[in-house]
């Protein structure tokens, strides 16, 4: 999606925040236990992903390829797609009063589509990159590959006001996928296996989970895999799932926080 410069540099600055800031109180270490693996679509770019209602809804990604689908998570089968122009690259989607919204990479547009039937009932516009999208129940919040999270008015979807993502007074960059999570934005950044718990208040970063060893759960299916990317929760049950670019397997997972050294 970006230049290797811009990816090494996002994927560093995520690893440097392992490094304990100095601060009063340094952000929660996190590592993870898997509970599930299920099917997931190795053709599958995926941009966005969130549960809603018993399945998994999955926004993918590339020229020619982009779609919204509605997925089983048992099995992975797609039980329903809407093809995106060829003309966009998808980008991040979630859920707001039985609508779908999702955003594009370059062109500066976004879809609102029905959430059952998956028509198209109108599209808005927005300045520079479109990268992950959320909701908090109030508004959505969006990502744009830099250290920022834009808030958006869910009726008219213009843009109410942004925060900056830092850890340890610095800005933490390359947000990409997002979930809203018990009060807090979890967002994988780009190009590093880490997720990052941020306080959509002050854009602090409360905590990072370390995904680091999951790609070796792949298997041989892992051949054409890219980053680690999406995030999706399901608030009735408190499941948490993730998986990634072309990734075979999609992985249900249980937080455990890394004790003080």
């Amino acid at each position: 999606m970006i230049g290797l410069a811009r990816a090494a540099a996002g994927a560093a600055a995520a690893m440097v925040a392992f490094s304990s800031p100095a601060s009063a109180e340094p952000p929660r270490l996190y590592d993870y236990e898997i509970v599930n693996e299920y099917p997931h679509d190795p053709q599958s770019f995926t941009q966005g992903l969130f549960f809603l209602d018993g399945h998994l809804y999955e926004s993918a990604g590339q020229y020619g390829e982009s779609s919204l689908r509605k997925v089983a998570l048992e099995t992975g089968e797609v039980l329903q797609r809407h093809d995106l122009p060829e003309t966009v690259f998808g980008e991040g989607a979630a859920p707001w009063n039985g609508d779908i919204v999702a955003l594009t990479w370059k062109n500066g547009v976004g879809f609102v589509f029905n959430g059952e039937s998956f028509e198209q009932e109108r599209t808005f516009a927005y300045e520079g990159e479109g990268w992950g999208l959320t909701q908090d129940g109030e508004r959505l919040i969006m990502s744009d590959g830099t250290a920022d999270l834009r808030f958006l008015d869910p009726q008219t979807l213009k843009e109410t006001g942004r925060i900056t993502v830092t850890y340890g007074g610095k800005t933490l960059g390359a947000l990409n996928e997002l979930e809203w999570i018990d009060g807090e934005v979890f967002a994988n950044i780009w190009g590093a296996e880490i997720i990052a718990r941020i306080n959509p208040e002050t854009g602090a970063v409360a905590g990072l989970i370390d995904m680091r060893g999951l790609r070796a759960r792949l298997g041989p299916g892992a051949a054409g895999v890219d980053v680690l990317n999406g995030i999706a929760y399901d608030a009735k049950t408190e499941r948490l799932f993730v998986t990634g670019k072309y990734w075979p397997k999609l992985f249900e997972i249980r937080l455990v926080e890394r004790k003080p050294q």
